[in-house]
């Protein structure tokens, strides 16, 4: 079975197309230029023929037209006029009946041309008959007595010369379809030594798992492109697995106590049920310890799973009025910090993204202020919406963040000093700084003018530029 196109290699397909590409421009300009040649040698082959018909016309014999004839050639081969270039002159009578005939054949045949021409009804007519194994072709012109005359002359020199071009053209090419076959495949193999690197360096990382290997960029072309975007692809890869390596290990490092803590609760429980038993209070104790220790837990992993699939959410990219979003996220807040009240102001403002995942980063953002807020205090909430983008501003009456901790609010386990005691991972504002991220936007933490801290969410609207 043959191969098809698109089972070669590129190399074998780009030498195809070059081959295929040349093959028809050559079958195209020879073709073209040996029906152009053809056409103008029968031309100038029936120009002389019908100059030799008039000139016979005026003659009262062949043998006399035939004379005339060589005493009008000036070729050089006026002694082969009647014989050597295959002449033949034959006279009709007005009914179409040869009456005499002379030259190289012995009669010439007699068709419907010829016998319109010897009726009068027209002056001159050309017909190409066979005479015997050889093709003529034949001029006829009308007498002035009456009748006509035939002229007919051997068209094998011009069908030899013909021949003879379609030969040479057709060895020229072939000749120079091969030359294009190999200019070809050494043009796709320098063309494409470029992916033969590229393909090689893809297929050392993924024998080795190396995502530090590049690939040398030369030149500006659609292969240079192609191995910028490779070098990017890496360096992007690179920085996943380095953030999911880290992840792990912070998760690791953060998940440790609290199961320490939870497995010490749980022998101690199991060691005082075999024993003499707890205090009631004791008991109660642990229970609510081990209690709030897996609701840690759970909220630890559920932080850690969406920041691992933050970037890979199913919920869908849509039009979003980041005003409803807001006010949701403040209802939600509510009940969650009862000795804190929220004071919310929203404007409209559409965005394009995933509600929940938006939800989820406003509520991580006025968790984040209720906990540092004193009781009574205030939360402030703004939405704004100008030169088409919407801010999102969180304010809190709280102590403020230190100086030392504000390159480090959005990093992910981080916890100032005066945050070990309070209850949190420390991933709260990480998903916050994921989410804007991935929707095209900022968020920045600062220190209000008048104390508290104050964070600051910008995103772009929907349909504004």
């Amino acid at each position: 079975m043959r191969p098809r196109i698109r089972d070669l290699t590129l190399r074998a397909r780009l030498t195809v197309l070059v081959v295929a590409a040349v093959a028809v421009a050559v079958v195209a300009v020879s073709l073209t230029s040996w029906l152009v040649t053809r056409a103008n040698l029968y031309r100038q082959f029936d120009a002389q023929l019908q100059a030799y018909a008039q000139v016979a016309a005026k003659s009262a014999s062949p043998a006399e037209a035939l004379a005339a004839l060589r005493s009008t050639d000036h070729d050089g081969d006026s002694a082969d006029t009647g014989h050597g270039i295959g002449l033949t002159v034959q006279f009709l009578d007005a009914a179409g009946v040869p009456t005499a005939v002379g030259g190289e054949a012995s009669a010439i045949p007699v068709g419907a041309e010829a016998l319109q021409v010897a009726a009068g009804a027209v002056a001159v007519g050309s017909e190409v008959d066979k005479i015997g194994s050889d093709r003529y072709r034949v001029w006829i012109a009308a007498r002035a007595g009456g009748g006509a005359v035939q002229v007919a002359r051997d068209s094998e020199g011009v069908e030899r010369t013909l021949a003879e071009l379609g030969f040479w053209e057709l060895l020229v090419g072939l000749g120079v379809v091969l030359a294009a076959a190999l200019a070809g495949r050494a043009v796709a193999r320098t063309a494409l030594r470029p992916v033969e690197t590229l393909t090689a360096a893809a297929g050392e990382v993924a024998r080795t798992q190396a995502l530090s290997a590049e690939i040398t960029v030369t030149g500006r072309g659609e292969l240079a492109r192609l191995a910028e975007s490779f070098n990017e692809m890496l360096t992007a890869l690179a920085t996943s697995r380095d953030d999911q390596r880290r992840l792990v290990e912070d998760a690791g490092h953060e998940l440790r106590t609290p199961l320490a803590s939870l497995r010490n609760n749980i022998e101690l429980l199991i060691h005082a049920q075999t024993r003499s038993g707890l205090p009631a209070d004791d008991h109660t104790r642990l229970l609510a310890d081990l209690d709030a220790q897996s609701a840690e837990l759970t909220d630890l992993v559920g932080e850690l799973v969406e920041l691992a699939t933050g970037d890979r959410s199913p919920e869908t990219v849509e039009p979003v009025e980041l005003g409803e979003v807001v006010r949701a996220a403040v209802e939600r807040a509510r009940p969650r910090a009862p000795g804190v009240r929220f004071e919310l102001s929203a404007d409209e403002a559409v965005v394009r993204g995933r509600p929940a995942a938006l939800e989820r980063a406003v509520l991580n953002i006025l968790g984040n202020a209720a906990k540092w807020s004193p009781p009574g205090g205030m939360v402030t909430v703004t939405l704004a919406a100008e030169a088409g983008f919407a801010r999102l501003a969180v304010a809190d009456e709280g102590p403020g963040i230190a100086e030392e901790d504000l390159p480090h609010v959005f990093e992910r386990f981080y916890r100032a000093e005066s945050a070990r005691a309070l209850p949190g991972s420390g991933l709260g504002l990480a998903i916050v700084e994921q989410v804007v991220l991935q929707h095209a936007g900022r968020v920045t933490a600062a220190n209000g003018e008048h104390g508290g801290a104050r964070f600051e969410v910008t995103l772009p609207q929907d349909g504004v530029s």
